[in-house]
């Protein structure tokens, strides 16, 4: 179990530490990198490769974004052979609707309490 929690440790910060080399050496936005970690979740979903990581490093996998883009497009592609084309869209919003809606209710209440900018 200890070794449960190391390896989902190195996986988590080798996922950070990419992402904070992209934004110091390569002068990328945050936004840039979001997408770019996005991006490359889905890919490694499309070679089959992110699932056998999640084997491996569990939460150290699934908390970073890059598992969102493992979900949109392992939801699409679930979908997409069972009902078609039109279970691409349904199988992209199945896995991340509660994420994406509680995204957008906490950007709410947030807007609400504080005074947002521009």
């Amino acid at each position: 179990m200890i070794m449960d929690f190391f390896w989902a440790f190195v996986v988590g910060g080798a996922i950070c530490v990419i992402g904070q080399l992209l934004l110091d050496i390569f002068k990328l936005t945050p936004a840039h990198v979001m997408s770019s970690f996005v991006v490359a979740g889905a890919v490694l979903d499309g070679f089959e490769l992110y699932d056998k990581l999640i084997e491996f490093a569990g939460a150290g996998a699934t908390v970073p974004i890059t598992s969102f883009g493992h979900s949109l497009l392992h939801g699409a592609m679930v979908q997409a052979e069972d009902h078609g084309f039109l279970g691409i869209a349904v199988g992209i919003f199945q896995l991340t609707s509660a994420g994406i809606a509680s995204a957008i209710l906490f950007g709410f209440i947030v807007a609400l309490i504080f005074k947002p900018r521009g």
